[in-house]
């Protein structure tokens, strides 16, 4: 059987997958304890009413054999029955605020942790799959932490009081109805088991569905371009069959509950009826106390049942929070250990940045094991993926107010280096200094504080041009944010759309063309007047007026400031102060572009292609 890799979504061997506890569900009741509370208050005393109905019936059966008025055990019985009714309406309204305000606490809890992760979880994992657990495994714990949990405390008493009313009542048909429904309880503790490791199961899948989605409409021009809608449906289509099988294995394991526990009630009334109408026959019980037991059996039943749905929804709730939990466990990028190492800020030093032969490797991925078809081998263990060096003793100097280029051929390690600044990741060896210090002994904060970042795809979130504006100088005023987009060249954009900094750039900025996203973001990352600026990637898909556009642009934004630019189209960044050239995750020259030509063979044929030796 061949066997290929896929990126692990908490799936692999049986046990692999991720787990959780019963006590971790008590952090997210905790936050409604007052409702909770409450609720369990309409409870017990719902439960207490409830319990009343029985015995007023079984009294009101007794007067009238005795020939004695009714009416006011009657009007007691009707009171009784309305407050019931109350409490459970009431009760339902404060269990369902309870419950959106649990699924509220753990959808801000898990999107503010998914903004702080780590980026290499993010490389590890499907967009889709992490807005899946936030938009699906949390509504999840709903019924678990509010109905089924506090459905127990008033279940319990009610079936403490049936058992010890019937006990009084008749103690032989008590014992027939305890071994009837202690075996359905077997039973049905031994099938709800599969429930939990079925659910994670099931979300999994629902998460691999939400990927492939987002997949393809995140790319649904390149999608519809390229004529593949049936095969990106195709896969959605399997995703969500997977998606089906494993709802369909968790109904066949709670299809088992009902028919047990139904079972369980008509044998024992059943038992009860026989026995019980025989005891009345040979004169040994009432008729009455019959009924009122029976009565009492039913509602001592109904707990039972209740106890096996919350049973059920626990069990549900856990192997969603395993997923969720998986996510809240994963440390953030500053650990708490990491900030009590934080030293005070040092002055501005006259190298700005400083590379220290840093080494780097992309770690190994955990990935599943697929069979011929591409569908994961169940019990497989994860395969290791090989790690990727990247970086191989790189070294540099950038001097403060510089205006440094850095090129080389794709996958030279470019980006890499990026990423290491903003301490995206961290170097497997070497050091990274900043004005002289290390960037280890500051929180990532007051780094990217110090340094404006623009990525390669220039990514321009959905919303309006203000609101992108905005993402990173919240107070920034409207002169302020017409200011950067001058800078930029971008004010064109403003004169198209009567709302100005209003108008709306589409999804992910598709209303603005490429160079227009980039000056965007440029002008995003102006606004917080970094003293170091990061251009990644700026210009290799423009064209020639907009690469003169953009050009402007970065002599503009250059001025006071160190500027450091990726860029695979040298006809902007041959006036650099100093240009450094990556090949192989290693430096392998350095100096002005002139200097480079004569002295990196790399270099100049870079500059003959593009017509600039």
């Amino acid at each position: 059987m061949s066997m290929t890799g896929r990126r692990t979504q908490g799936s692999g061997s049986k046990d692999s997958g991720p787990k959780a506890k019963f006590s971790q569900l008590w952090p997210y009741m905790k936050q409604q304890k007052g409702l909770l509370t409450v609720a369990v208050v309409f409870s017990i005393i719902g439960a207490a009413v409830n319990l009343a109905q029985p015995l007023v019936v079984g009294q009101i059966i007794s007067t009238v054999q005795e020939g004695n008025d009714v009416l006011a055990l009657a009007i007691g019985l009707l009171v009784i029955t309305l407050l019931s009714a109350l409490l459970s309406g009431a009760m339902y309204l404060v269990l369902a605020k309870a419950g959106e305000g649990v699924v509220l606490s753990a959808r801000t809890s898990l999107a503010t942790r998914l903004l702080r992760l780590p980026i290499a979880e993010y490389d590890l994992r499907r967009t889709g799959d992490l807005v899946s657990r936030v938009g699906s495994d949390t509504t999840l714990l709903r019924a678990a932490l509010t109905q089924g949990l506090v459905d127990g405390a008033g279940g319990a008493l009610i079936f403490l009081g049936s058992v010890i009313a019937m006990a009084f009542i008749d103690w032989l048909l008590l014992v027939l109805t305890l071994l009837m429904i202690s075996v359905a309880v077997a039973a049905i503790g031994i099938t709800s088991r599969r429930i939990r490791a079925a659910t994670t199961k099931a979300q999994d899948r629902v998460g691999r569905m939400s990927a492939s989605v987002e997949r393809a409409l995140s790319a649904v021009r390149t999608i519809r371009a390229a004529r593949a809608e049936d095969r990106e449906s195709d896969q959605i289509s399997k995703d969500a069959q997977e998606a089906f099988e494993q709802g369909v294995k968790i109904a066949k394991i709670n299809s088992w509950v009902t028919p047990i526990g139904g079972l369980a009630a008509n044998g024992a009334f059943i038992v009860v009826l026989g026995v019980g109408g025989y005891r009345v026959a040979t004169g040994e019980t009432q008729v009455a106390n019959l009924i009122t037991f029976i009565l009492l059996m039913f509602l001592m039943i109904r707990p039972v049942g209740q106890f096996f749905s919350a049973y059920s929804s626990v069990q549900s709730a856990l192997g969603a929070l395993a997923r969720i939990q998986e996510i809240l466990d994963v440390p953030l990028e500053d650990t708490d250990a990491e900030r009590a190492q934080i030293s005070k800020r040092k002055a501005i030093n006259a190298t700005a940045i400083e590379f220290r032969r840093i080494k780097f490797n992309y770690p190994a991925r955990a990935e599943v094991a697929l069979d011929a078809n591409g569908k994961p081998i169940e019990g497989a263990e994860p395969i290791m993926s090989e790690p990727k060096e990247v970086l191989k003793g790189v070294s540099f100097k950038i001097e403060r107010g510089s205006r440094v280029a850095i090129v080389g051929p794709s996958g030279a390690g470019k980006s890499t280096i990026f990423s290491l600044m903003e301490r995206f990741y961290e170097p497997t060896g070497g050091e990274i200094l900043l004005d002289g210090q290390s960037v280890h002994s500051m929180l990532r904060s007051d780094l990217r504080a110090q340094i404006g970042y623009v990525e390669q795809d220039a990514p321009v979130l959905a919303g309006s041009i203000r609101e992108n504006l905005l993402i990173g100088s919240p107070n920034a005023t409207e002169k302020d944010l017409k200011r950067v987009l001058s800078e930029v060249n971008l004010t064109t954009v403003l004169k198209r759309d009567k709302r100005g900094l209003d108008a709306e750039v589409g999804e992910q900025g598709i209303m603005l063309s490429g160079g227009e996203r980039q000056r965007l973001a440029i002008a995003r990352t102006l606004l917080s007047a970094p003293p170091i600026m990061l251009l990644d990637e700026s210009t290799s898909s423009l064209d020639g007026l907009n690469e003169q556009r953009m050009r402007e642009a970065i002599d503009a934004v250059a001025k006071n400031r160190t500027m450091i630019v990726i860029a695979h189209r040298l006809s902007t960044v041959v006036d650099s102060d100093q240009i450094i050239v990556i090949d192989g995750g290693k430096v392998i020259g350095a100096g002005t572009h002139k200097q480079l030509l004569r002295s990196t063979p790399l270099y100049k044929e870079l500059a003959a292609t593009q017509m600039l030796a």
